[in-house]
């Protein structure tokens, strides 16, 4: 047992010389961490500092520069008041100095402003293409118009006048129908008409050009003659606003244009028209030629003839008829005269008939055009009159269209009726003459 109490004592001593060891370095340890930490806390404080002084150096810097600034300020401020002050009083001198010419200055503008709304739709625009910029600029000026600017102005004005009484002719760029632009000799006849080989030109303002009218005033040889070599005056057709009754007379819609707007009525209207026009004159000429033929007849009535209806009428009671059958031969004459009279009457019902259906449909035709134009504004509204155009034009179309038809054709039934009247009348005429004439006891007759 003895020797066991030396070998406990020897296994301890190392434990505890390696417990005392671990002890020792771990309080060396915490010294040099805290050594470390206070050295970076020292740096950052030494880094702080020099921050510090370098953020109050700036802080300074800026004041400097605050002042500086504020300065300055202070001095353009000084400056502008004293340069306002400067420019009333030099505006005021101005005034003073001006007197008139400010009110003349005035007038030259307004005077500038309206000559240049007068000549904006000039085809002398087209001769003299620099003067519109300059009136604008002089109506936009905020100068006092200089002398040489006043001349200018009086020399435009002087040079208007001339050229309204003028012939001139200038090689202009022409537009045609199919919208191709050709180099062409104008002749320019004042500012009223412009004219070309093709025919009248209208000036476009907007883009300074000249295009062929669509529709020429006039016969076309008008032009040709004008602007061929010529000793005599050759006549022209002038139009005194400037082109404005030529284009006016581009948006006037011709006879198709007129008829297309009545619509299907207004094509019916036409046709039952035009067969109705047709029908009375065919029967005046079937009348006139009848005529002719009883005129024939009443010449010689001793060779009775069928081509014609008092040769027909008359050969019922022979070349000696029989005096005790008067009676007989007065019916046959009437019912000759009966059958010679539808012959005679055609037609004349249907022509009456169209006379009196064409202003009917006429106001079928109205009546149609004002439903759509109610109808267009319903949809629409009553803003926009071009959405209510086709309405009206079809009720106005429609109305003129059936009068236009039935005028005429009242007066052909008229005439048809009264020449057919006046022929059965001369059939029953001729016949009554005649039995007053066997009667009588007469040879012949005239």
């Amino acid at each position: 047992m003895k020797w066991i109490i030396p070998l406990l004592i020897c296994a301890i001593a190392p434990l505890a010389q390696a417990q005392t060891l671990n002890k020792e370095a771990l309080l060396q340890s915490i010294r040099d961490t805290r050594n470390a930490e206070q050295a970076a806390m020292q740096a950052r404080e030494q880094q702080f500092l020099r921050e510090r002084d370098q953020q109050q150096q700036r802080l300074a810097q800026a004041r400097t520069r605050l002042a500086r600034a504020q300065a300055r300020a202070d001095q353009l401020d000084a400056q502008f008041k004293a340069q306002g002050d400067q420019l009333a009083a030099l505006r005021e001198e101005l005034t003073q100095r001006s007197g008139n010419l400010g009110e003349l200055f005035g007038v030259v503008r307004q005077g500038a402003g309206d000559t240049l709304g007068q000549w904006q739709d000039s085809q002398l625009n087209r001769r003299y293409p620099e003067r519109r910029d300059e009136l604008e600029a002089l109506a936009q000026s905020s100068r006092i118009p200089s002398v040489e600017t006043l001349e200018q102005f009086w020399y435009r004005l002087q040079q208007d006048i001339t050229a309204s009484g003028e012939v001139a002719q200038i090689s202009a760029p022409v537009v045609d129908r199919q919208g191709l632009s050709t180099a062409m000799p104008v002749v320019l006849v004042g500012p009223f008409v412009a004219l070309a080989e093709p025919g009248y030109l209208l000036y476009q303002p907007d883009s300074n050009s000249l295009e062929l009218a669509a529709r020429q005033p006039g016969s076309s040889g008008l032009v040709g003659d004008f602007l061929a070599p010529r000793e005599a005056p050759a006549d022209l057709l002038v139009d005194p606003a400037g082109g404005q009754v030529i284009a006016q007379l581009q948006r006037t819609p011709d006879l198709l244009t007129r008829l297309s707007q009545g619509g299907i009525v207004g094509y019916v209207i036409v046709a039952l028209g035009v067969l109705g026009v047709l029908l009375a004159l065919a029967r005046l000429v079937w009348l006139q030629r009848v005529q002719r033929g009883v005129d024939r007849q009443i010449d010689d009535l001793n060779a009775l003839r069928s081509d014609n209806p008092l040769g027909r009428v008359l050969s019922v009671i022979g070349s000696k008829p029989r005096l005790e059958e008067l009676d007989t031969l007065e019916l046959k004459l009437d019912e000759a005269i009966l059958r010679e009279t539808p012959a005679l009457e055609r037609w004349q019902g249907l022509v009456k008939l169209l006379a009196a259906v064409a202003p009917l449909l006429g106001l079928l035709g109205t009546v149609t055009g004002m439903i759509a134009t109610f109808q267009a504004i319903t949809q629409y509204g009553s803003g926009d009159p071009k959405l209510m155009a086709d309405g009206i034009s079809q009720a106005l179309v429609t109305t003129v269209l059936g009068l236009l038809a039935a005028i005429p054709l009242l007066f052909l039934h008229s005439l048809v009726a009264a020449r057919s009247k006046a022929l059965i009348q001369l059939l029953e005429q001729q016949s009554a003459g005649l039995i007053a004439l066997h009667l009588g006891g007469g040879e012949s007759r005239d």
